[in-house]
């Protein structure tokens, strides 16, 4: 069921936090089967074996698009993803780490080229079961105001 969340609803400071979602090999290969990135940080288990993190890690889109997936909710009508900015890939995730994704409201503006829009800023910053960060970036969503 939709519910309507108008630009106005959005308060800055709250915080929501995602339920987490293991990150398995099968994750892995399908990412880089559909992306082709087959580098070998990601498929070579006895290659990273001599590198900095001494395993294979998860590609950082791979973990981006989960980690927000993750934070996608309910359907909004009011409002739609504008984008992201500020998409750093901070600390690796390995086969088998949990990732959370925490979500805050960090600001809000005007939309000039709509005025009946705003732009709602959503931190997301996305931990593994050890809550270090691995990603951070912020969603700007394009929400309607209210009439």
């Amino acid at each position: 069921m939709e519910k309507s969340v108008f630009y106005e609803d959005y308060d800055v400071g709250s915080v929501r936090e995602t339920m987490g979602r293991t990150i398995t090999e099968t994750d892995i290969v399908l990412h880089a089967g559909q992306t082709g990135d087959f580098y070998p940080h990601h498929m070579d288990a006895e290659w990273c074996k001599g590198q900095e993190f001494g395993q294979r890690i998860a590609h950082g889109t791979l973990i981006f698009s989960v980690g927000i997936g993750m934070a996608a909710g309910e359907i909004n009508p009011e409002a739609f993803s504008y984008g992201y900015d500020r998409l750093r890939f901070i600390n690796p995730v390995y086969i088998g780490d949990t990732i959370y994704n925490k979500v805050t409201i960090k600001e809000k503006r005007d939309y000039p080229k709509r005025p009946d829009y705003g732009i709602v800023v959503e931190l997301c910053e996305i931990q593994n079961q050890r809550g270090e960060l691995v990603i951070a970036c912020e969603h700007l969503l394009l929400a309607k105001k209210r009439k």
